[in-house]
């Protein structure tokens, strides 16, 4: 079955062999793009988070058979530089399995929310486990990122 999406701003196609291929799959061994990890493969962990169609959804836990002609978006092309920046700036990568995920889930919530408030922050990410920052660099990183994102605006 060959499955054709647009995939950070390009139009790429996937031969998968079985209906039920997760996205995470397709798009780690048959796209080439690794930015995803795959860690729980259970929706558990966040560290597969891509945007579909703009909203963040665990590519682990969707079948690539349905994103045709849909928009995916990796952390490649669902996160401003302000953002990554932030992160490295605030101390919030530490191992760094668990930073795309959190990136791409950062990105959506700056996008609907310029200038989260900490309680925000926490429910945005609540999908999205790192057992090394203890979070409070997360969150400051958000914060930080936010700041820099107003500076951009008109």
């Amino acid at each position: 079955m060959r499955v054709t999406m647009h995939v950070d701003g390009a139009e790429l196609a996937a031969e998968i062999d079985r209906p039920g291929e997760s996205l995470l799959s397709t798009l780690r061994d048959r796209l080439g793009l690794t930015g995803a990890k795959n860690a729980c493969e259970q929706g558990e962990c966040g560290s597969c988070t891509v945007l579909l169609d703009g909203a963040p959804v665990c590519a682990c836990l969707v079948a690539t058979a349905q994103c045709e002609g849909r928009e995916v978006k990796t952390v490649v092309g669902a996160v401003p530089r302000p953002v990554r920046d932030a992160f490295v700036q605030c101390g919030a990568v530490q191992c760094g399995f668990c930073t795309p995920g959190l990136l791409v889930s950062v990105a959506d919530l700056l996008e609907r929310d310029p200038d989260p408030g900490d309680a925000d922050i926490r429910e945005a990410l609540a999908g999205n486990l790192c057992r090394c920052t203890g979070y409070e660099k997360i969150i400051d990183a958000v914060h930080t990122a936010a700041a820099a994102l107003a500076g951009e605006r008109p």
